[in-house]
């Protein structure tokens, strides 16, 4: 999962994605 964001955009799919994932799990 994070990896996709890590490959594709390093700095905004990582915030983008991390975001997303901390909401849904957290």
């Amino acid at each position: 999962m994070a990896t996709l964001g890590l490959v594709g955009k390093p700095n905004v799919g990582k915030s983008t994605l991390f975001n997303a994932m901390t909401e849904k799990n957290v």
